[in-house]
């Protein structure tokens, strides 16, 4: 197991991820929020729960307008109601007239996500939040949170393909769902509270307070940063 993942989940701890009660619930949550936060797409899916749409036949049963105007929060609503209907066109294609999401997702994971990424809207990124978190196959998921602890631990060049850090982190790791999901977590909690856009290499003057990554960060060394002791 990398160093840096005990090191993480010693700092922030079992993160529980992803937020949905069903795996389609899991599924539009990933389309939804696509460019935009978290917060805007749980109003979404307020909406959508509130009006009978958070399934398959609900959703499907929508005029597209009606769609719309449900996800508004989430941002670029018209174009993310139409990703959701070809989704839900794939899902009946995959899963039967049920549109079951267990059925669609079902197979070897390549060709899963071969015919995902042919959907209309949903690229890498998504297919592998489907895969991984709905699914739950060990697909990694790489985000701008991956990506940017990725740089700048110096594991990877700036500007390096999604499937460059793809295989990158799933080569660290043993192909387990529930240790990406763990990790992935980690990831996105270090980059929000640490290793933001402006990183917080050391917060506070006390060694405790500092990036618990530190030690062994390119970016902190280049900075100059006093990095605490290795455990």
């Amino acid at each position: 197991m990398p160093r840096w993942y005990r090191r993480l989940l010693a700092a922030y701890g079992p993160q529980g991820w992803w937020p949905g009660r069903t795996p389609f619930e899991v599924a539009v949550g990933a389309i939804l929020t696509q460019n935009t936060a978290w917060t805007n797409v749980e109003k979404a899916i307020a909406n959508l729960r509130r009006a009978g749409a958070l399934s398959f036949r609900g959703m499907k049963r929508l005029p597209e307008r009606k769609l719309a105007a449900l996800i508004r929060p989430s941002g670029y609503f018209n174009q993310k109601a139409k990703k959701l209907r070809a989704f839900l066109a794939w899902l009946e294609t995959r899963g039967g007239k049920a549109g079951s999401v267990r059925h669609a997702l079902a197979g070897p994971l390549g060709e899963v996500r071969e015919s995902l990424l042919a959907v209309h809207g949903i690229g890498p990124e998504t297919a592998d939040s489907i895969l991984l978190y709905a699914a739950g196959k060990p697909s990694f998921v790489i985000d701008a949170y991956t990506r940017r602890i990725a740089a700048r631990l110096g594991l990877a060049k700036e500007g390096a393909t999604y499937d460059d850090l793809k295989r990158l982190y799933e080569a660290a790791l043993p192909a387990d769902a529930a240790l990406f999901n763990e990790f992935h977590a980690l990831l996105v909690q270090h980059g929000k509270v640490a290793c933001r856009k402006t990183p917080r290499c050391r917060r506070l003057d006390s060694a405790s307070d500092s990036c618990c990554l530190a030690d062994m960060c390119a970016f902190a060394s280049r900075r100059g940063e006093p990095a605490p002791a290795a455990p």
